[in-house]
């Protein structure tokens, strides 16, 4: 069964319900939050980046620093972002991303825009060390984004290992990419796994190149340092720490307004230290422009 994560309240009324599951593994590996069905399958979205990337990285591709952080987030649009693709795609054509054309993210890049782009879309760093992968390991490039590809497989092998578990199923995420379906629980699982390797490392060094200017996923780690923060679509959130603490959410109504909070509330429940992004446990609402309530944690 679901449970009640979060409510929305608006000048004292409680306008809506936030429910879902929530987990969170102490560095033992011991289950320290458990709220719903932990244990049903969900679809990781783009928290699957961080163990793309890592494939990839295994494949040879040449990842390291901000280029690593930027193949496992979904950055901005950004003309940083996009400058550090160019370079990651090195001799190969931007044509050759199969990521669909996009606006940046970033309100201030957009407005100065003409026409949407597939350099510009949040994936376009994943894409572009995927085409890097394949180049180094010899593979076909057209077909880079098929379930049945080395690349893809090698993704599929690298989740199934971190999670200790079996996909359960194989689907099309909104870039074109398989993502692949296992349990919340083995999401925590395989992001405790993640965070000692060089993939973790570059997201918590170079946390711009995760999200970007003001990217709720960027700021929670640049006022945690040491922890690993990345949000996929449809609600679905994975936080992991140095210590050894890791988290996974999934928000069965698929917004992600309370994701952070709640991710955030489970670490601080395990006992882990969050008060140096204290004004994130919250999210304001507004009315004519005013603070008139609050998207707030129930558990």
């Amino acid at each position: 069964m679901p449970a009640l994560l979060a409510e929305v309240t608006r000048s004292g009324f409680v306008e809506s319900l936030h429910h879902g599951s929530v987990v969170g593994l102490l560095p033992s590996g011991e289950v320290g939050v458990s709220l719903g069905a932990v244990g049903d399958p969900v679809l990781p979205r783009s928290c699957m980046k961080p163990f793309q990337a890592l494939a990839c990285l295994t494949a040879g591709a040449p990842l390291t620093g901000p280029a690593l952080a930027i193949a496992a987030g979904s950055h901005t649009g950004e003309d940083r972002h996009v400058e550090l693709v160019s370079r990651l795609l090195g001799e190969v054509p931007a044509d050759s991303l199969r990521c669909p054309a996009s606006w940046p993210e970033d309100e201030e890049t957009r407005q100065r825009l003409d026409e949407p782009s597939r350099i510009r879309m949040n994936c376009s760093g994943k894409h572009a060390a995927m085409l890097a992968a394949c180049v180094v390991a010899g593979w076909p490039v057209e077909t880079y984004l098929e379930p049945s590809h080395p690349l893809q497989r090698l993704v599929r092998r690298t989740v199934e290992e971190l999670s200790s578990e079996s996909v359960v199923h194989t689907a099309i995420d909104g870039c074109g990419a398989p993502v692949y379906g296992l349990s919340l629980h083995g999401l925590a699982r395989a992001m405790q796994g993640l965070v000692h390797t060089p993939v973790a490392g570059a997201m918590s060094e170079f946390p711009e190149y995760v999200g970007g200017t003001g990217h709720v996923n960027t700021l929670v780690m640049q006022r945690l340092p040491g922890v690993v923060a990345k949000g996929g679509a449809e609600g679905v959130l994975v936080l992991a720490t140095t210590a050894g603490h890791a988290v996974a959410v999934k928000v069965l109504d698929g917004n992600p307004r309370a994701t952070t909070a709640v991710g955030l509330t489970a670490l601080a429940a395990m006992g882990f230290d969050v008060s140096p992004a204290e004004e994130l446990l919250s999210v304001p609402v507004l009315g004519g422009g005013q603070v008139v309530g609050e998207v707030r944690v129930v558990f």
